[in-house]
């Protein structure tokens, strides 16, 4: 038991420091976009970048991570994700900045894919609520970000300072995570490839990218997006901007703590359509709705807070055990193509149409989202998600 309290304290640290680190982009965006006098299209490939890395290593990581023990595998991409802090926190220069961003991007949801993965070997009785309480702490990293870096985030030193704060948050996680017990032994089996395959083979698959896809264009919408929307689209000063921000990713924190006992409850697939389907006529209402709706859209982040957790998890129940984790890896990194793809024509569509016709993007996706999650669900018949 002491072992698992370290354990997830460990995890606790890291979730927190990666939910700060991931809102950066969108906090820091009109700095980028004033100090390196980018574009946004330019901005936009910043985004990009994140997401490339998202996609090479869950592709290649979700796989190769099955292979080795989870204990070494989580301090190796800690690493990495700090290697990227430091370059953010010491240089000064746009093209390091986008390097940064595909290691820093690749080795957070890498590593946030996999601890949602370990936690519920930790807890078994109640995967989904430590799962999602796990995620309640990456809220806070990520609405205490944007609440108190969204006040102060005027210029580019203090992105350095605020990196090197995550650095030392970094280091102390990897030294708990030194002494801790990770369960999730090196697995025996298949080559990754043969696995893999067998992943792409599954009838749940396609329909599984596809739901994932249309969900990362409306979260990673707000969180890269909302800012610059707000303030060059809608004319407001940044604080106010951010506060909106912060008030949805704090929704996102409060019902991960709050929702969480439900999942276990209600089953994975029927917690999903639920939540899923109030998050967005929420999210869509917000976003259509103008500035004078943009309060809806803020809350929309509550019931759509356990969306995400709760759908790695479900994964679980169209794949055997032994693939889980190449699954997963699998299906987010192709995914992941739809952030790509999303945020290089966002960008040029702002450009050329203005942020008032390129916002509608975004409900567009949720509305995608929640229409095929219901389609897909309901072809699966009876619940074995309870299991």
């Amino acid at each position: 038991m002491k072992h698992t309290r370290l354990t997830f304290a460990a995890f606790v640290m890291l979730m927190v420091g990666l939910g700060s680190s991931d809102s950066l982009r969108g906090i820091f965006s009109p700095v980028f976009s004033s100090h390196f006098a980018l574009s946004a299209t330019q901005l936009g490939l910043i985004v990009t970048v994140s997401y490339i890395g998202n996609l090479v290593f869950l592709l290649v990581g979700g796989n190769v991570i099955e292979r080795f023990e989870k204990k070494k595998a989580l301090l190796a991409l800690t690493g990495i994700w700090m290697a990227a802090l430091a370059v953010f926190a010491f240089t000064d220069n746009y093209y390091l900045l986008l390097a940064g961003m595909f290691c820093a991007m690749g080795a957070s949801t890498l590593l946030n894919t996999t601890l949602n993965l370990v936690t519920p070997l930790l807890f078994a009785s109640s995967p989904a609520f430590f799962v999602n309480l796990l995620f309640f702490t990456q809220g806070i990293g990520t609405s205490g970000s944007q609440s108190l870096l969204g006040r102060y985030a005027t210029d580019i030193g203090f992105w350095h300072k605020t990196n090197l704060v995550l650095l030392a948050l970094g280091a102390a996680a990897v030294l708990l995570l030194a002494f801790s017990t990770v369960p999730g032994p090196r697995a025996d089996g298949p080559h990754p490839a043969k696995r893999q395959s067998g992943v792409l083979k599954n009838r749940a698959a396609l329909p599984l990218v596809f739901v994932f896809g249309f969900y990362f264009i409306a979260e990673h919408g707000v969180m890269n997006w909302l800012v610059a929307y707000a303030t060059s689209g809608l004319g407001m000063e940044q604080a106010k901007a951010s506060n909106y921000l912060a008030v949805f990713f704090g929704g996102v924190m409060l019902g991960r703590l709050v929702l969480s006992p439900l999942v276990d409850r209600l089953g994975i697939l029927k917690s999903m359509g639920v939540f899923g389907s109030l998050s967005a006529v929420l999210y869509i209402a917000g976003v259509v709705g103008g500035a004078a709706a943009m309060p809806l859209w803020a809350a929309s982040g509550f019931f759509l807070s356990i969306l995400y957790p709760t759908l790695v998890m479900s994964i679980r129940l169209f794949f055997p055990h032994g693939q889980v984790a190449g699954a997963a890896g699998t299906i987010i990194s192709v995914a992941s193509l739809f952030d790509i793809l999303f945020n290089v024509g966002f960008g040029r569509l702002v450009d050329t149409l203005g942020y008032g016709v390129s916002i509608y993007v975004l409900p567009l996706a949720m509305a995608a989202f929640i229409i095929t999650f219901l389609a897909f669900s309901r072809g699966h018949g009876k619940e074995q998600q309870k299991n």
